[in-house]
């Protein structure tokens, strides 16, 4: 009879990795980064909100000494309503995505199960949202420094978000791709003076080759859905094209935006 070998001891079974967390999905993911962003600009961003209304309002009371009426009075008017959009949403937008490249943030958000778009949208759409006081201040304003009715500037429910849309993507894609801060605060600024000459002086005063630059803006076609709207008898279909025009290209920024997000994350 054979003696049997005894058995090897038997090795202690490695716990099994616990699963990772489901990814989080697009719409709660974007309404909780859009309610940080907004909370998070309430507090600090409301001394620049009353910087850039009352910088619009005094570009309006300068351009009263040149501009009597007329569509030149509407385009200074839908123009500064504009300028305040663009002040926040491209401007600071872009100095914000700059610093938090710069600074790790992006890391952070990376190790969260946040899609990037929710991240991109998030903050697009609290930095659009949080310039709707100035802009209808400044409109309102506007109109009566120049005699301008007031009855259809409820279009600004969809001039704000739609120019703001298409802003925010500008700015978070320039924010992004800056190789450095500093770089994405002067790219902002730029943007935002690009807004300043291109959408509140008339077009029809501007060289040909600049007036190309304008309608390449993201915010001319707001400017001009805005200042359509205050004609006695607005040309309704062509405010309704401009602002898909807006839409339009809102879509797009806001895709090159999540782009670079990915891009910048991954680095």
């Amino acid at each position: 009879m054979t003696a049997t070998a005894p058995a090897a001891p038997a090795r202690d079974e490695e716990p099994a990795a616990a699963p990772l967390a489901p990814r989080a999905r697009l719409l709660p993911a974007l309404g909780a980064v859009y309610k940080a962003q907004l909370s998070r600009a309430r507090v600090a961003r409301i001394p620049l909100l009353f910087v850039a209304t009352f910088q619009s309002i005094g570009i309006m009371v300068l351009m009263r000494g040149v501009v009597d009426g007329g569509s030149e009075a509407r385009a200074v008017v839908a123009g500064s309503a504009v300028l305040v959009v663009a002040f926040v949403a491209l401007n600071l937008l872009a100095q914000y995505f700059g610093q938090l490249r710069a600074g790790g943030g992006l890391d952070h958000y990376a190790t969260l199960p946040v899609p990037p778009a929710a991240v991109v949208l998030g903050a697009a759409g609290a930095y659009a949202s949080f310039t709707v006081p100035g802009t209808v201040v400044t409109a309102v304003a506007g109109s009566v420094l120049f005699g301008l009715p007031l009855g259809h500037l409820w279009i600004l429910a969809a001039v704000v978000p739609l120019s703001g849309a298409a802003l925010s993507g500008l700015g978070a894609a320039l924010g992004l791709l800056a190789p450095r801060q500093e770089l994405a605060t002067l790219l902002g600024q730029l943007g935002m003076s690009a807004a300043l000459l291109l959408g509140v002086l008339p077009a029809d005063r501007l060289p040909g080759p600049i007036g190309w630059a304008r309608d390449l803006l993201p915010s001319t076609y707001g400017v001009e859905a805005l200042a359509r709207t205050f004609d006695n008898h607005p040309d309704w279909a062509a405010v309704g094209l401009d602002l898909a025009v807006c839409g339009a290209v809102g879509v797009v920024s806001l895709a090159v935006a999540t782009w670079a997000y990915r891009r910048a994350a991954v680095r």
